[in-house]
Protein backbone atom coordinates (compact mmCIF):
# COMPACT_ATOMS: atom_id res chain seq x y z
CA UNK A 1 0.00 0.00 0.00
CA UNK A 2 1.67 3.09 -1.31
CA UNK A 3 0.23 5.60 1.20
CA UNK A 4 2.47 8.28 -0.78
CA UNK A 5 0.61 8.41 -3.47
CA UNK A 6 -2.42 7.84 -1.09
CA UNK A 7 -3.34 11.42 -0.38
CA UNK A 8 0.01 13.51 -0.09
CA UNK A 9 0.90 15.95 -2.82
CA UNK A 10 4.34 16.14 -4.44
CA UNK A 11 6.74 18.05 -2.67
CA UNK A 12 6.42 21.49 -2.64
CA UNK A 13 3.07 21.34 -3.46
CA UNK A 14 2.54 22.36 0.37
CA UNK A 15 4.39 25.67 0.12
CA UNK A 16 1.60 27.38 -1.43
CA UNK A 17 -0.18 26.52 1.43
CA UNK A 18 2.47 27.53 3.95
CA UNK A 19 0.17 31.35 4.41
CA UNK A 20 -2.78 29.70 5.46
CA UNK A 21 -4.12 26.29 7.79
CA UNK A 22 -8.23 26.91 6.63
CA UNK A 23 -7.68 22.57 6.58
CA UNK A 24 -7.09 22.81 9.82
CA UNK A 25 -10.04 21.75 11.28
CA UNK A 26 -10.40 18.76 9.23
CA UNK A 27 -6.94 17.47 10.22
CA UNK A 28 -7.80 17.77 14.19
CA UNK A 29 -10.82 15.81 13.11
CA UNK A 30 -9.12 13.08 11.34
CA UNK A 31 -6.64 12.95 14.28
CA UNK A 32 -9.98 12.12 16.27
CA UNK A 33 -10.81 9.80 13.97
CA UNK A 34 -7.23 8.20 14.03
CA UNK A 35 -7.15 8.14 18.21
CA UNK A 36 -10.36 6.54 18.32
CA UNK A 37 -9.35 3.44 15.61
CA UNK A 38 -6.27 2.84 18.07
CA UNK A 39 -8.40 2.71 21.11
CA UNK A 40 -10.90 0.29 18.98
CA UNK A 41 -7.90 -1.65 18.02
CA UNK A 42 -6.92 -1.78 22.02
CA UNK A 43 -10.20 -2.57 22.85
CA UNK A 44 -10.69 -5.50 20.63
CA UNK A 45 -7.28 -6.79 22.03
CA UNK A 46 -8.96 -7.00 25.93
CA UNK A 47 -12.16 -8.81 23.95
CA UNK A 48 -10.15 -11.50 22.76
CA UNK A 49 -7.92 -11.82 25.80
CA UNK A 50 -10.70 -11.87 27.76
CA UNK A 51 -12.56 -14.01 25.18
CA UNK A 52 -15.47 -12.10 24.78
CA UNK A 53 -15.95 -12.11 21.25
CA UNK A 54 -18.42 -14.82 20.65
CA UNK A 55 -20.75 -13.71 23.54
CA UNK A 56 -23.30 -11.61 21.33
CA UNK A 57 -24.15 -13.73 18.58
CA UNK A 58 -26.18 -11.83 16.22
CA UNK A 59 -25.10 -8.70 14.16
CA UNK A 60 -27.49 -6.19 14.81
CA UNK A 61 -26.13 -3.08 13.21
CA UNK A 62 -29.01 -1.20 14.53
CA UNK A 63 -30.96 -2.30 17.18
CA UNK A 64 -28.04 -3.71 18.83
CA UNK A 65 -26.58 -0.64 20.06
CA UNK A 66 -28.56 -1.14 22.88
CA UNK A 67 -27.95 -3.44 25.49
CA UNK A 68 -30.45 -5.70 27.42
CA UNK A 69 -32.42 -3.53 29.20
CA UNK A 70 -34.39 -6.18 31.68
CA UNK A 71 -33.71 -10.03 33.42
CA UNK A 72 -35.88 -11.28 30.45
CA UNK A 73 -33.57 -9.58 27.63
CA UNK A 74 -30.31 -11.04 29.83
CA UNK A 75 -31.43 -14.14 29.64
CA UNK A 76 -32.38 -14.28 26.71
CA UNK A 77 -28.72 -13.38 25.25
CA UNK A 78 -27.90 -15.29 27.51
CA UNK A 79 -29.71 -18.55 26.17
CA UNK A 80 -28.16 -17.47 22.54
CA UNK A 81 -24.77 -17.82 24.04
CA UNK A 82 -25.54 -21.23 25.57
CA UNK A 83 -26.19 -22.90 22.02
CA UNK A 84 -22.94 -22.44 20.68
CA UNK A 85 -19.65 -24.47 20.89
CA UNK A 86 -17.95 -22.27 22.99
CA UNK A 87 -20.24 -22.24 26.51
CA UNK A 88 -21.04 -26.17 25.90
CA UNK A 89 -17.30 -27.14 25.55
CA UNK A 90 -15.49 -24.08 27.39
CA UNK A 91 -17.64 -22.30 29.20
CA UNK A 92 -20.87 -24.97 30.75
CA UNK A 93 -22.16 -23.60 34.07
CA UNK A 94 -21.20 -20.22 33.68
CA UNK A 95 -23.35 -17.91 35.61
CA UNK A 96 -25.53 -15.18 33.75
CA UNK A 97 -23.19 -12.62 36.08
CA UNK A 98 -19.63 -13.85 34.23
CA UNK A 99 -21.74 -13.93 31.06
CA UNK A 100 -22.93 -10.03 31.69
CA UNK A 101 -19.14 -9.88 32.06
CA UNK A 102 -17.96 -11.18 28.28
CA UNK A 103 -21.02 -9.41 27.21
CA UNK A 104 -20.18 -6.12 28.31
CA UNK A 105 -16.74 -6.34 26.38
CA UNK A 106 -18.13 -7.62 22.96
CA UNK A 107 -20.96 -4.72 23.58
CA UNK A 108 -18.42 -2.19 23.69
CA UNK A 109 -16.40 -2.91 21.01
CA UNK A 110 -19.00 -2.82 18.72
CA UNK A 111 -20.59 0.06 20.47
CA UNK A 112 -17.26 1.91 19.84
CA UNK A 113 -17.25 1.26 16.36
CA UNK A 114 -20.51 2.89 15.77
CA UNK A 115 -19.19 5.58 17.68
CA UNK A 116 -16.39 6.29 15.03
CA UNK A 117 -19.05 6.16 11.98
CA UNK A 118 -20.77 8.96 13.73
CA UNK A 119 -17.64 10.93 14.55
CA UNK A 120 -16.63 10.16 11.18
CA UNK A 121 -19.93 10.95 9.11
CA UNK A 122 -21.28 14.05 10.80
CA UNK A 123 -18.35 16.26 10.28
CA UNK A 124 -17.14 14.72 7.06
CA UNK A 125 -21.02 15.80 5.73
CA UNK A 126 -20.56 19.29 7.88
CA UNK A 127 -17.14 19.72 6.03
CA UNK A 128 -18.83 19.50 2.88
CA UNK A 129 -21.36 21.75 3.58
CA UNK A 130 -18.81 24.62 4.27
CA UNK A 131 -17.22 23.81 1.51
CA UNK A 132 -14.17 22.85 3.02
CA UNK A 133 -13.35 19.88 1.25
CA UNK A 134 -12.73 19.56 -2.41
CA UNK A 135 -13.75 16.83 -4.80
CA UNK A 136 -10.03 15.47 -4.54
CA UNK A 137 -10.20 15.10 -0.71
CA UNK A 138 -14.19 14.61 -0.41
CA UNK A 139 -13.27 11.28 -3.03
CA UNK A 140 -10.55 10.07 -0.14
CA UNK A 141 -12.73 10.79 2.80
CA UNK A 142 -15.55 8.99 1.07
CA UNK A 143 -13.08 6.15 0.29
CA UNK A 144 -12.12 5.72 3.93
CA UNK A 145 -15.81 5.83 5.38
CA UNK A 146 -16.38 2.94 2.91
CA UNK A 147 -13.65 0.64 4.78
CA UNK A 148 -14.80 1.44 7.83
CA UNK A 149 -18.07 -0.17 6.81
CA UNK A 150 -16.29 -2.87 5.06
CA UNK A 151 -14.61 -3.50 9.03
CA UNK A 152 -17.77 -3.61 10.37
CA UNK A 153 -19.08 -6.22 7.82
CA UNK A 154 -15.42 -8.31 8.25
CA UNK A 155 -15.72 -8.20 12.04
CA UNK A 156 -19.13 -10.07 12.05
CA UNK A 157 -17.62 -12.38 9.32
CA UNK A 158 -14.86 -12.80 11.91
CA UNK A 159 -17.66 -13.69 14.74
CA UNK A 160 -19.35 -15.92 12.62
CA UNK A 161 -16.79 -18.23 12.23
CA UNK A 162 -17.26 -19.11 15.67
CA UNK A 163 -20.90 -19.83 16.25
CA UNK A 164 -20.71 -23.42 14.70
CA UNK A 165 -18.07 -25.80 14.67
CA UNK A 166 -15.59 -24.15 16.46
CA UNK A 167 -14.57 -22.55 20.42
CA UNK A 168 -12.73 -19.70 18.99
CA UNK A 169 -12.62 -17.43 15.76
CA UNK A 170 -10.58 -18.43 12.55
CA UNK A 171 -6.95 -17.29 12.95
CA UNK A 172 -7.38 -16.22 9.21
CA UNK A 173 -9.99 -13.81 10.02
CA UNK A 174 -8.74 -11.98 12.89
CA UNK A 175 -6.07 -11.54 11.16
CA UNK A 176 -7.64 -10.18 8.82
CA UNK A 177 -9.86 -8.23 11.12
CA UNK A 178 -7.16 -6.55 12.48
CA UNK A 179 -5.07 -5.72 9.38
CA UNK A 180 -7.91 -4.12 8.01
CA UNK A 181 -8.08 -1.67 10.93
CA UNK A 182 -4.56 -1.01 10.61
CA UNK A 183 -5.06 0.12 6.96
CA UNK A 184 -7.85 1.89 7.68
CA UNK A 185 -5.74 3.92 10.66
CA UNK A 186 -2.70 4.29 8.02
CA UNK A 187 -4.89 5.61 5.61
CA UNK A 188 -6.71 7.96 7.92
CA UNK A 189 -3.36 9.24 9.12
CA UNK A 190 -1.89 9.92 5.73
CA UNK A 191 -4.95 12.26 4.43
CA UNK A 192 -4.55 14.06 7.48
CA UNK A 193 -1.03 14.32 7.00
CA UNK A 194 -1.39 15.66 3.74
CA UNK A 195 -3.48 18.55 4.72
CA UNK A 196 -0.81 19.86 6.94
CA UNK A 197 1.25 22.97 5.34
CA UNK A 198 5.01 22.61 4.24
CA UNK A 199 6.97 25.36 5.01
CA UNK A 200 9.97 24.24 3.16
CA UNK A 201 9.73 21.46 0.87
CA UNK A 202 13.27 19.91 -0.03
CA UNK A 203 12.33 16.79 -1.93
CA UNK A 204 13.67 13.92 -0.07
CA UNK A 205 16.60 11.20 -1.80
CA UNK A 206 14.48 8.40 -3.77
CA UNK A 207 16.23 5.49 -1.61
CA UNK A 208 15.63 6.82 1.39
CA UNK A 209 11.79 7.31 0.36
CA UNK A 210 11.88 3.80 -1.00
CA UNK A 211 13.76 2.31 2.15
CA UNK A 212 10.76 4.07 4.52
CA UNK A 213 7.72 2.24 2.21
CA UNK A 214 9.57 -0.92 2.43
CA UNK A 215 9.78 -0.28 6.42
CA UNK A 216 6.02 0.26 6.27
CA UNK A 217 4.91 -2.43 4.33
CA UNK A 218 7.16 -5.15 7.26
CA UNK A 219 5.59 -3.29 9.99
CA UNK A 220 1.77 -3.97 8.56
CA UNK A 221 3.09 -7.62 7.54
CA UNK A 222 4.21 -8.04 11.19
CA UNK A 223 1.19 -6.39 12.35
CA UNK A 224 -0.84 -9.54 9.75
CA UNK A 225 1.23 -11.98 11.80
CA UNK A 226 0.56 -10.87 15.10
CA UNK A 227 -3.60 -11.24 14.26
CA UNK A 228 -2.37 -14.76 13.47
CA UNK A 229 -0.60 -15.78 16.65
CA UNK A 230 -3.20 -14.11 18.60
CA UNK A 231 -5.89 -16.19 16.86
CA UNK A 232 -4.08 -19.63 17.35
CA UNK A 233 -3.50 -18.40 20.90
CA UNK A 234 0.16 -18.96 19.56
CA UNK A 235 1.90 -16.79 22.19
CA UNK A 236 1.02 -19.58 25.20
CA UNK A 237 2.49 -22.17 23.60
CA UNK A 238 6.68 -21.51 23.56
CA UNK A 239 7.07 -18.98 26.18
CA UNK A 240 11.07 -18.73 26.30
CA UNK A 241 13.22 -16.23 24.49
CA UNK A 242 15.69 -16.21 22.66
CA UNK A 243 14.94 -19.95 22.53
CA UNK A 244 11.78 -21.32 21.12
CA UNK A 245 11.40 -24.94 22.36
CA UNK A 246 15.35 -25.42 23.10
CA UNK A 247 15.97 -24.09 19.58
CA UNK A 248 17.43 -20.27 18.19
CA UNK A 249 15.69 -22.04 15.08
CA UNK A 250 13.21 -24.98 15.53
CA UNK A 251 13.99 -28.33 13.16
CA UNK A 252 12.77 -27.75 9.52
CA UNK A 253 10.53 -30.83 10.02
CA UNK A 254 8.48 -29.23 12.47
CA UNK A 255 8.31 -25.88 11.17
CA UNK A 256 6.68 -27.24 8.07
CA UNK A 257 5.10 -30.20 9.27
CA UNK A 258 1.71 -30.17 8.12
CA UNK A 259 0.66 -30.68 4.15
CA UNK A 260 -0.08 -28.87 1.99
CA UNK A 261 3.29 -26.83 3.17
CA UNK A 262 1.48 -23.87 3.02
CA UNK A 263 -0.59 -24.29 5.29
CA UNK A 264 2.30 -24.32 8.31
CA UNK A 265 2.56 -20.43 7.60
CA UNK A 266 -1.26 -19.75 9.08
CA UNK A 267 -2.15 -23.01 11.34
CA UNK A 268 1.27 -24.59 12.22
CA UNK A 269 1.61 -22.78 15.59
CA UNK A 270 5.06 -23.37 16.44
CA UNK A 271 5.77 -21.93 12.87
CA UNK A 272 3.16 -18.75 13.08
CA UNK A 273 5.01 -17.79 16.26
CA UNK A 274 8.35 -18.48 15.08
CA UNK A 275 7.40 -16.15 11.58
CA UNK A 276 6.11 -13.58 14.16
CA UNK A 277 10.10 -13.18 16.13
CA UNK A 278 11.62 -13.75 12.65
CA UNK A 279 9.41 -10.31 11.50
CA UNK A 280 10.23 -8.86 14.11
CA UNK A 281 14.25 -9.25 13.82
CA UNK A 282 14.12 -7.98 10.28
CA UNK A 283 11.90 -5.16 11.27
CA UNK A 284 14.46 -4.31 14.06
CA UNK A 285 17.32 -4.65 11.64
CA UNK A 286 15.65 -2.54 8.83
CA UNK A 287 14.42 0.36 11.14
CA UNK A 288 18.11 0.44 12.19
CA UNK A 289 19.49 0.50 8.60
CA UNK A 290 16.56 3.20 7.67
CA UNK A 291 18.27 5.29 10.87
CA UNK A 292 21.68 4.72 9.84
CA UNK A 293 20.63 5.85 6.57
CA UNK A 294 18.56 9.13 7.74
CA UNK A 295 21.48 10.61 9.30
CA UNK A 296 22.88 11.15 6.01
CA UNK A 297 20.35 13.35 5.04
CA UNK A 298 19.33 15.19 8.85
CA UNK A 299 16.63 17.65 10.22
CA UNK A 300 13.72 16.04 10.13
CA UNK A 301 13.69 12.84 8.56
CA UNK A 302 16.73 11.63 11.19
CA UNK A 303 14.84 12.57 14.01
CA UNK A 304 11.56 10.45 12.62
CA UNK A 305 13.94 7.88 12.01
CA UNK A 306 14.88 7.73 15.24
CA UNK A 307 11.60 8.07 16.66
CA UNK A 308 10.77 4.76 14.87
CA UNK A 309 13.68 2.65 15.82
CA UNK A 310 12.89 3.93 19.40
CA UNK A 311 9.15 2.46 18.97
CA UNK A 312 10.23 -0.92 17.13
CA UNK A 313 12.71 -1.57 19.82
CA UNK A 314 9.70 -0.86 22.58
CA UNK A 315 7.59 -3.08 21.00
CA UNK A 316 10.44 -5.74 20.86
CA UNK A 317 10.92 -5.71 24.43
CA UNK A 318 6.59 -5.53 25.11
CA UNK A 319 6.50 -8.70 23.04
CA UNK A 320 9.41 -10.45 24.66
CA UNK A 321 7.60 -9.98 28.25
CA UNK A 322 4.51 -10.82 26.87
CA UNK A 323 5.66 -14.07 25.26
CA UNK A 324 7.45 -14.54 28.76
CA UNK A 325 4.72 -13.67 31.14
CA UNK A 326 2.15 -15.54 28.92
CA UNK A 327 0.38 -13.46 27.57
CA UNK A 328 -0.70 -11.28 31.07
CA UNK A 329 -3.14 -8.48 29.25
CA UNK A 330 -1.70 -5.68 31.12
CA UNK A 331 1.30 -6.42 28.99
CA UNK A 332 -0.66 -7.70 25.59
CA UNK A 333 -2.35 -4.57 25.43
CA UNK A 334 0.52 -2.58 26.05
CA UNK A 335 1.73 -4.88 23.07
CA UNK A 336 -0.92 -4.12 20.97
CA UNK A 337 -0.79 -0.33 21.56
CA UNK A 338 2.80 -0.47 20.72
CA UNK A 339 2.27 -1.66 17.12
CA UNK A 340 -0.14 1.36 16.26
CA UNK A 341 2.12 3.69 17.69
CA UNK A 342 4.89 2.04 15.38
CA UNK A 343 2.74 2.15 12.42
CA UNK A 344 1.30 5.46 13.01
CA UNK A 345 5.30 6.90 12.64
CA UNK A 346 6.27 5.01 10.05
CA UNK A 347 2.94 6.32 8.15
CA UNK A 348 3.82 9.95 9.28
CA UNK A 349 7.29 9.66 7.87
CA UNK A 350 6.94 8.56 5.17
CA UNK A 351 4.23 11.22 4.13
CA UNK A 352 6.68 13.84 5.53
CA UNK A 353 9.36 12.50 2.97
CA UNK A 354 7.20 12.73 0.37
CA UNK A 355 6.23 15.96 1.18
CA UNK A 356 9.77 17.02 1.47
CA UNK A 357 9.47 18.21 4.76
Amino acid sequence: MALDHLAVPAAGAGVAQATTDRLKPVRIWLYAVAALIVLMVVVGGATRLTESGLSITEWKPVTGTLPPLSEQAWQAEFDKYRQIPQYQQINRGMSLAEFKYIFWWEWGHRLLGRLIGFVFLLPFLFFLWRGLVDRALGWKLGGLFVLGGMQGAVGWWMVASGLVNRVDVSQYRLATHLTLACIILAATMAVAVSLKPVRAARPAPDWLRGYARLLFAVVLIQIFLGGLVAGLDAGLTYTTWPLMDGHLVPPVENLLVQQPVWRNFFENVLTVQFNHRLVAYVLLALALGHYLSARRVGGAPRRRALLILALVVAQAFLGIMTLIHQVPIDIALAHQFGATLVLIAATVHLVRLRQGA
